[in-house]
């Protein structure tokens, strides 16, 4: 089973809200998730990213692949950056 990490949508019709979740790749969209790990919500007059980064290192250990956009997300909230040091470390 291949995990990705990516958004699954919510909100009303112009009010997009965002999940950041871990779900098996063959699983649609807004379809069945393993866990929740964030929110993201891109509206101007909030935008707030929300991440738990103990789950998200955890997913990203395990091989799960973000997507494009919440690969920005996680670089966004230096998760990312912190995963690729602990696998240099590890070396």
């Amino acid at each position: 089973m291949a995990v990705k990490l990516r958004l699954k949508r919510g909100g009303a019709k112009q009010r997009p809200n965002y999940r950041i979740v871990a779900a098996d790749s063959r699983s649609p969209r807004d379809g069945k998730f393993i866990e929740t790990i964030g929110t993201y919500n891109p509206l101007p007059e909030k935008n707030e990213i929300k991440v738990d980064e103990e789950r998200a290192l955890y997913w990203l250990s395990k091989g799960a692949q973000p997507t494009d956009t919440v690969r920005n997300i996680l670089s966004k909230q230096g998760i990312i950056a912190k995963y690729t040091n602990s696998k240099k470390e590890g070396k």
